[in-house]
């Protein structure tokens, strides 16, 4: 995705616009404009030449990012310069507002001493609003510049509707300033004096202070919607400490070169990422993953930019330098997603697009219609420039991107990266989560669990006998046994004649007894086993164990059981999407016994055994047919079944964040944080229907108000002063409420709202039905008739048998049998019926 930065825009009807300019250029796949950051991203293979004429023609700016002045930091990208022009506008309008509010109003409200210029001469204080009005009118040029422009390229937007009202109360005013003097002329001081309340030079003026409080109020809270994302941007040292002509030599963190080596110091920030090539520290990683417990780092373990260096000297290799650090990879993960929309933003683009020209055409046919009713024409003026002020389409716009912005950076802070705004918005909406068994509920690790010696052998002496010839050997589940007896500090003792049987365990010699260890097959044919044996290796299998078995001269000395355990998280961490109303299945290659051992642990709702890592996809495009199907797994072994779901989320990345199949990346190996990424999605979805309803609701009320339409139900009218405050107060509503994500606490499962897992007492309920068909002759008829079955949605899987003519279907929904006829007559078979 290219991104360019876009000036001029001042609401949503600009983005429509650009985004409508950039989608016609050809080359151009999809285009993003968002108004929130004065983005946009561009996919295809348009030149950024082409583009940015394309944004000119449509009557705004842009430049390629990074293109434009290369001194310019992203953080100075980023950078809130809205704000204090806007104060420093506000600041000069308010000063000639009092000055002219002081002359219409103070005077005759208030009593308050006039100039003796102006002391009975009304034409003179007429005279004196046009100045001042003119004045605040010119501070505010912007929205008259933008506006007209607006209309000269026909895309008009919300200063367009701003210029209109204010403008058309200035003009108005003078051309009853010029009657008031023709009148004064003539000495028709009563005239005069009524065309005075005819004079709307304070509301020309109080219109564009009041917007202008809106616009600064609204650039202040939008500032804050990147403060996530500039806070990474702090996060990165300026300077390193290289190693250079052995010498240790302070250089810009840019300076640094792949391969080099750097040293880092107790309290200093990490400058690039690389490997521990000496010393031995903790690293607090809690910039990049939330995770505030420093980890431990020696010697060939990675470490990543922007962490800091708890305690300890640390000499590292530089592996990843410049925009490759996992720091920049997630600064641009985030700015990637705030420059995409959201699905549910659609509707508000496409209202965004011709919301402008609708609200003139309404404040002209408002002014028509009191004209013609027979009200006056300061009235009806007064009423269409109501309907123009209070209009805001910028509310509209800013719904959907400033919570996905924030919403973004909330996660980018807990270590759950979003790639595109579809993807925090779609994640809330799981209805399925696959989970990989390995590595994802489990540690990914096997670990010694039980340790049982049998007759009168003791533990030390079964423990030392499996360290001592495991310890040559290479399979896994010999490093477990290792491992462990590394942390016992057991003491090997020789092993000589060693020998890996294949498929079955090891051998070997120490001193002159034969020593064996391995499966239970390969135990049977050397040692006497008795039932009890053989009913405990059973027993620790259907925990999804694996007994490893020691012997010595033919004598069974005990047993291991390895495996890989359980997360102590992940329990927890499933009810919590259980309760959310999602329906949890655990993916794994081990049998079935085993597997359904560790589901039940983990509490799963359903266990898919015997999975092949190619399998997977199958399984996943399966259940997307149940329901929206959200698969977890490690993004590398998992690619193909991360991409075939419709929310792919790899866990563990790491540093390696830049993970292509997966739509959501987690820093962390801790399946709390998929409860965590769906609570957040959810979260910042509520927000952004918050955000929209406000937005329609705001113009669906407002817009009548301001035209009269209660007048005569209610006796309510607008003044065109309060429909410009409303207007400025609404975009900050919406910018506010988005804002309130940052006080979402992602982990804190104590606020979600209990949901019925329907899919889950679907499969609960889920029954197996024989039907009977004629004609199957052979195992290529069952294909077929397989097949053909486990097409059909309410179908998990259908076993048929030619021997008895029958299929056991398992039902995941409703059974239609007219389908289940139908799709067993075209595979060329004749159905039967269900067989009772």
């Amino acid at each position: 995705m290219k991104q360019y930065n876009v000036t001029g825009m001042s609401c949503a009807a600009c983005s429509a616009r650009v985004e409508k300019a950039v989608s016609a250029v050809e080359g151009v796949t999809s285009c993003s404009v968002s108004l929130l950051t004065n983005s946009m991203g561009v996919e295809g293979n348009a030149s950024s030449e082409a583009i940015i004429a394309a944004v000119k023609n449509a009557g705004y700016g842009a430049t390629a990012k990074g293109e434009s002045n290369t001194s310019v930091s992203k953080e100075d990208e980023l950078k809130d310069t809205e704000t204090p022009k806007m104060k420093r506008r506000l600041i000069a309008s308010i000063v000639f507002l009092l000055i002219l509010m002081y002359i219409s109003m103070g005077h005759t409200m208030l009593g308050a001493p006039l100039p003796s210029v102006m002391n009975g001469n009304h034409v003179m204080t007429a005279l004196a609003e046009l100045l001042l009005a003119a004045i605040v009118m010119v501070i505010n040029q912007k929205f008259f510049i933008n506006g007209f422009r607006g209309i000269v390229n026909r895309s008009p937007n919300m200063d367009t509707l701003v210029a209109l009202g204010s403008g058309a109360s200035f003009v108005y005013s003078t051309a009853v300033l010029f009657m008031m003097t023709a009148a004064q002329q003539r000495g028709d001081r009563a005239a005069v004096h009524a065309y005075m309340h005819d004079l709307y030079f304070e509301s020309a003026a109080m219109i564009l202070t009041l917007i202008t409080v809106g616009k600064m109020l609204e650039a202040r809270s939008k500032g804050k919607t990147t403060d996530a994302l500039k806070s990474l941007m702090k996060l990165a040292p300026e300077t390193a400490v290289v190693i250079r002509d052995g010498e240790e030599v302070i250089v810009p963190v840019e300076q640094v070169k792949k391969g080099e080596i750097f040293v880092v110091r107790a309290g200093d920030s990490i400058p690039v990422d690389g490997i521990v090539i000496e010393g031995e520290s903790a690293v607090n990683e809690a910039a990049l993953t939330g995770e505030s417990i420093p980890v431990d780092k020696t010697a060939g373990d990675s470490v990543s930019a922007a962490t800091i260096n708890s305690s300890g000297y640390l000499r590292c290799e530089a592996s990843r330098i410049g925009e490759d650090t996992t720091l920049s990879q997630i600064i641009k993960m985030v700015s990637d997603a705030a420059a995409t929309k959201a699905p549910i933003a659609k509707i508000a683009d496409k209202v965004s697009g011709v919301f402008v020209p609708v609200v003139i055409g309404i404040a002209l046919l408002t002014l028509i219609v009191w004209l013609i009713i027979g009200r006056s024409v300061g009235f009806s003026l007064s009423r269409a420039i109501a309907v123009l002020v209070i209009s805001c389409p910028c509310a509209l716009g800013l719904a959907t991107p400033v919570a996905i912005m924030v919403g973004n950076g909330v996660g980018a802070k807990n270590g759950l990266l979003f790639k595109t705004a579809a993807s925090l918005e779609e994640a809330g909406k799981a209805q399925i989560i696959a989970l990989d068994k390995t590595g994802t509920i489990t540690s990914g690790e096997p670990k010694v669990t039980d340790i049982i010696p049998v007759k009168s052998h003791s533990e030390d002496e079964l423990l030392r006998l499996a360290y001592s010839l495991e310890k040559k050997s290479e399979h896994p589940l010999a490093g477990a046994v290792v491992k462990y007896g590394n942390e016992k500090d057991i003491i090997a003792d020789d092993i000589t004649e060693f020998r890996v049987l294949a498929g079955s365990g090891v051998s070997g010699k120490c001193g002159e007894s034969s020593c064996i260890g391995g499966n239970l097959s390969l135990i049977s044919s050397s040692a006497d086993l008795d039932e009890n044996i053989i009913s405990l290796s059973e027993k620790l299998s259907e925990q999804g164990k694996t007994p490893l078995f020691f012997a010595k001269n033919g004598e069974l000395i005990g047993i291991i059981a390895v495996a890989d355990v359980i997360k102590d998280e992940s329990p927890k961490a499933i009810r919590e999407l259980q309760d959310m109303g999602i329906h949890v299945v655990m993916l794994t290659g081990d049998n079935e016994r085993t597997a359904n051992a560790i589901g039940g642990q983990a509490g799963v709702d359903e266990v898919i055994a015997g999975v092949l890592p190619d399998g997977k996809e199958a399984v996943i495009r399966r259940l997307k047919k149940q329901g929206k199907t959200v698969m977890v797994g490690d993004g590398i072994n998992d690619a193909p079944a991360l991409t075939a779901a419709d929310i792919g989320i790899a866990i563990g990345a790491g540093a390696d964040v830049a993970i292509d199949a997966a739509d959501i990346v987690l820093m962390k190996s801790r399946l709390s944080d998929v409860p965590a990424a769906v609570r957040l999605s959810r979260a910042t979805l509520r927000n952004i229907r918050q955000n929209l309803f406000w937005a329609f609701i705001y113009n669906i009320i407002g817009i009548p108000l301001a035209a009269g339409v209660y007048s005569k139900l209610f006796g309510w009218q607008m003044n065109p002063m309060f429909g410009a405050a409303a207007m400025s107060l609404s975009s900050f509503f919406v910018v506010s409420n988005a804002l309130r994500l940052n006080f979402f606490k992602v982990h804190d499962s104590s606020r979600d709202k209990k949901r019925i897992n329907k899919l889950s007492e679907a499969s609960s309920e889920t029954s197996t039905v024989l039907i009977k068909i004629n004609g199957m002759m052979c195992g290529h008829c069952e294909a077929r008739v397989k097949k053909a079955l486990e097409e059909l949605p309410f179908i998990d899987e259908a076993a048929p048998s030619h021997e008895k003519g029958t299929a056991e279907l398992s039902l995941s929904g409703v059974l239609d049998e007219k389908a289940v006829k139908k799709a067993v007559t075209d595979a060329g078979y004749k159905y039967i019926g269900i067989k009772q």
